[in-house]
């Protein structure tokens, strides 16, 4: 058995809950009441986007990690 790491959005959404992406994975979306459900269920979701990669004889894709930066930016007050 064969082990991936997948870097994972979580966006709260607009009802509630969280909307769960995975940028490796085009198309690859779920959902979760809370943050552990979302958890969950991303886990869910990739292992069976992976199986059916497999399945199809297709690349697992690898994650490449996002750079993460905080820019700050000044804006001038208007007078």
């Amino acid at each position: 058995m064969a082990e991936y790491r997948y870097t994972v959005l979580f966006e709260p959404a607009d009802e509630g809950g969280f909307v769960v992406t995975c940028p490796a994975l085009p198309g690859l979306v779920t959902e979760g009441d809370t943050l552990e459900e979302a958890r969950a269920m991303a886990q869910g979701a990739i292992r069976a986007y992976l199986e059916s990669l497999r399945k199809d004889h297709l690349p697992i894709p690898s994650d490449k990690e996002p750079v993460k930066e905080e820019i700050r930016v000044l804006v001038s007050e208007i007078a």
